[in-house]
């Protein structure tokens, strides 16, 4: 059990919300007053998912009549430059500038309260709150949490809640939550893609968007400098076959210099793991992104041999079983040591 919001209590999720967590959500956004405040929060370091996802969310709630409404996430107040088309923009704030004590603060695609960093004191200071994310490592922070492990995309929770409150699709939600889902699926590559997922897809580009477009902007458009950066960072990369019981690891570090002498901005490594996960000989690959001295963002990926969250959870991060990430402290060499370390307890084995 954990902490949260005005004293109250939630256990950590199990298979996904029930009827009455979802009526619960429901009834905190309805029950809002016409001055209410509401405060959305998503992850640090956020991708597609965490920034569409909440602003997605956040233009259906402005359809709702909701006008005090602000979005932030933790850190610099800098958006990734192939998110910076997203509509709904215009609802962020930077987090120092985020109501201190909103009626209502609703957390997007974070599995617990860490990832909210100086912003989880937001947590307590609300009315309540309402976790929407779809980590099976989610701690269950919230007052109500809707949370599937089940859901491809927290995207895939928020179009549910937005469904439920009679909010329909516009272009505008509907492009939020597009780049919500085909970043979290891989453009629907991964294991994850379900016929409910291309069926959601279908009802969103139903609305006119343009998925050539967005694909563009998202996934195919990088500065010089990156490509730069990426060949110097992939030339360095290292293979152990024998990690993880032979199953193979692969992985590969980017410093702080390495942005500066490319002149690149740190959430251009993102898609950088990509291109080291197609590995054959690793069913393991991991990204060590330096964000500060003796501080490293670890992006993970798995084949399917690896639970990379439960390496992630005993490192004091979390995730999904074939995708997770943690934050280590040291060298890059004690980072990825750790990583080793766990590699074996974490081998899904028959049954599992």
């Amino acid at each position: 059990m954990t902490g949260t919001a005005g004293g109250q209590l939630a256990t950590a999720v199990g298979s996904g919300p029930e009827e009455a967590d979802w009526a619960a959500a429901e009834a905190l956004i309805r029950g809002l007053s016409p001055d209410a405040r509401v405060l959305l929060i998503c992850h640090v370091n956020p991708d597609g998912d965490a920034l569409g996802s909440m602003l997605g969310f956040g233009l259906g709630l402005r359809r709702l009549g909701v006008r005090r409404l602000q979005a932030t996430f933790p850190g610099p107040p800098e958006v990734p430059e192939p998110f910076r088309g997203l509509p709904g923009l215009e609802l962020l704030v930077p987090a120092g500038a985020a109501d201190p004590a909103p009626d209502l603060v609703i957390c997007f695609d974070a599995a617990s309260e860490s990832r909210l960093g100086e912003l989880a004191d937001r947590l307590s200071s609300a009315g309540a709150a309402l976790v929407l994310d779809h980590h099976a490592s989610n701690t269950g922070f919230g007052r109500v949490n809707l949370v599937d492990p089940a859901a491809a995309a927290t995207s895939v929770v928020a179009e549910h809640l937005l469904a439920r409150l009679g909010v329909g699709l516009d272009a505008a939600i509907a492009e939020c939550l597009y780049v919500a889902l085909t970043t979290d699926t891989g453009s629907f590559r991964f294991e994850a893609t379900t016929p409910a997922v291309h069926q959601l897809a279908a009802r969103l580009l139903g609305t006119g968007i343009r998925p050539g477009d967005i694909s563009r902007r998202v996934f195919d458009t990088r500065p010089f400098g990156a490509v730069r950066l990426f060949g110097e960072v992939l030339g360095r990369a290292r293979l152990e076959p024998a990690a993880a019981d032979r199953r193979g690891l692969v992985w590969t570090y980017a410093t702080l210099d390495d942005l500066a002498r490319h002149d690149q901005r740190p959430y251009v490594l993102e898609a950088l793991i990509d291109s080291v996960r197609c590995t054959a000989e690793a069913d393991v690959s991991c990204v060590v992104k330096q964000t500060a001295p003796g501080e490293w963002a670890v992006s993970m990926r798995s084949k399917g041999a690896v639970d990379v969250s439960r390496v992630a959870v005993a490192l004091g991060g979390g995730g999904h079983r074939f995708a997770a990430g943690f934050t280590g402290r040291g060298t890059v060499e004690q980072v990825v040591e750790g990583i080793r370390g766990q590699l074996d307890a974490a081998l899904i084995r028959p049954g599992d």
